[in-house]
């Protein structure tokens, strides 16, 4: 039987169990914040605590790019658009899910095997959410991510949101070129997206980053419905 951190952060995650409703399956793709959830390097550690007595309130700290969440232009030197200035209809409607086998990074060679034209949303589904799926309380530097020839095919193929299941778009250790790149193109970044449960397919995205004025990024509620 599993007791303590381990025990309560997977009770989290059997809550990402998919639900059926009139017009399909709802599948929730967000990562748990949780003290427990492994963070960026660097990037502040996620803390709660507890005020009041008979009415509670709770104080939460993170980083704005904690857990699933979304990269703001601002992020990176790509431009000066922040969360609130992104544009809703981006943020919902119909998205495909690709499934990626055993890869060590996303190359545009591989993207070629997928049928991504008239495509305007894609999110990744990689070994990463597997990695969540056993122990989001560790960060590891060898996620899967995109390669600069890849991000230059999505952007000519004219996507606009770019979702990926790892803690970025782009490989540990990287110089910020596939963040820039997309970003300065308009395109929106999800990133640490939770996909285990998710068949590749179609799907309508849901996507709804905190409204914080100003900010480089946002934690980000995230669903998708099956059509």
């Amino acid at each position: 039987m599993l007791t303590g951190k381990r025990a309560r952060q997977d009770s989290l995650f059997t809550r990402h169990l998919p639900v059926a409703y009139t017009g399909g399956m709802i599948y929730d793709v967000t990562l748990p914040l949780s003290p427990t959830l492994a963070v960026w390097p660097g990037d502040p550690a996620i803390t709660v605590a507890q005020t009041g007595d008979r009415v509670k309130v709770s104080r939460w700290t993170l980083g704005s790019h904690a857990g699933t969440h979304v990269d703001a232009p601002a992020h990176f030197s790509a431009g000066t658009g922040t969360v609130e200035q992104m544009d809703p209809a981006v943020l919902l409607g119909a998205c495909r899910v690709v499934e990626v086998d055993d890869a060590a990074r996303i190359t545009a060679d591989m993207l070629l095997d997928y049928d991504l034209p008239g495509v305007t949303r894609v999110l990744f589904r990689t070994r990463n959410s597997s990695h969540w799926a056993k122990d989001p309380t560790q960060f590891t530097p060898d996620f899967v991510a995109l390669d600069p020839e890849a991000a230059y095919l999505l952007r000519d193929a004219g996507l606009r949101l770019i979702g990926i299941d790892g803690p970025s778009i782009e490989c540990y250790g990287s110089d910020g070129a596939v963040h820039d790149l997309l970003l300065r193109a308009g395109i929106i970044i999800v990133e640490n997206l939770f996909l285990s449960s998710v068949p590749p397919g179609d799907y309508d995205l849901l996507c709804a980053p905190l409204k914080l004025a100003g900010a480089d990024g946002a934690p980000a509620r995230v669903f998708l419905i099956g059509r």
